[in-house]
């Protein structure tokens, strides 16, 4: 073989491992916050190509920022810190009201409708290999629904 052959074979291996650990981010969005609100919500559906989670996140415009999980408890709603959340192998993880989540605590100023919202999530592999991806999510009215473009009649 060649030294080019090897080249473009190197190549070809490289890519393919940055393909292997690959996490697709899809709907990311956050609601927006009153005036004065110093907690708000961010979520999004991940995707990965290996088995891994996400063991982080962070931004800009809040002080502390932290996985959650919420749900029902005998009639109550629980809100927990979590860790870390799962990411199995090429299994859509969605991230939403009344469930897991992201948790911006400590807003520097209140999350507004079509403003960007900078994410920094963590993603750890099953081999320990972390890395950081940078996220834009829409922030979106209260009620999580896209912003409406154009008019009607």
């Amino acid at each position: 073989m060649s030294l080019r052959h090897w080249i473009v074979f190197a190549g070809l291996l490289v890519s393919t491992a940055a393909s292997a650990a690959g996490i697709k981010i899809e709907n990311a969005w956050a609601r927006a916050t009153a005036p004065g609100q110093k907690v708000g919500g961010a979520f999004l559906t991940l995707t990965a190509d290996t088995d891994a989670a996400l063991v982080g996140a962070a931004s800009p415009v809040a002080t502390e920022v932290e996985l959650h999980s919420m749900a029902m408890d005998k009639g109550v709603m629980v809100m927990r810190r979590m860790e870390r959340i799962d990411l199995p192998m090429g299994k859509a993880v969605t991230l939403e009201p009344g469930g897991l989540h992201i948790m911006l605590i400590g807003l520097k100023a209140p999350l507004k409708v079509g403003e960007p919202l900078p994410l920094v999530l963590t993603v750890r592999d099953a081999k320990g290999k972390t890395q950081q991806i940078k996220v834009s999510a829409e922030v979106r009215e209260p009620g999580g629904m896209p912003m409406q473009h154009g008019h009607q009649h």
